[in-house]
């Protein structure tokens, strides 16, 4: 199994927008071959602070999901306005060691 750790900050004041748009997302990873499920979780010290974990079969499946349109179209329910804090993004690869 594979985990795909991705980590932003919201610079544009709408993390509460976020968090709602997180909450009515779209669901279309979950038809994406390979996706077991997603959490989204944010630090309780940074409200403007997002993890967003996806649990993969394998890194294959991600990378898949991650270069296609239906990844980029998952973006269009976000926030209009949405700015993220530069450099505090990033996208870490896990592998499940254990549960």
């Amino acid at each position: 199994m594979f985990v795909g750790l991705s980590r932003f900050k919201v610079a544009s004041g709408n993390e509460k927008d976020v968090a709602q748009a997180f909450r009515q997302r779209p669901g279309m990873v979950d038809q994406a071959p390979g996706f077991i499920r997603m959490e989204v979780m944010q630090p309780t010290a940074d409200d403007a602070e997002f993890w967003l974990f996806t649990w993969w079969d394998d890194e294959s499946s991600f990378a898949t999901w991650h270069r296609s349109h239906a990844f980029k179209a998952t973006h269009a329910h976000m926030p209009s306005g949405l700015k993220l804090v530069p450099g505090a993004n990033s996208i870490t690869h896990l592998k499940v060691i254990a549960q």
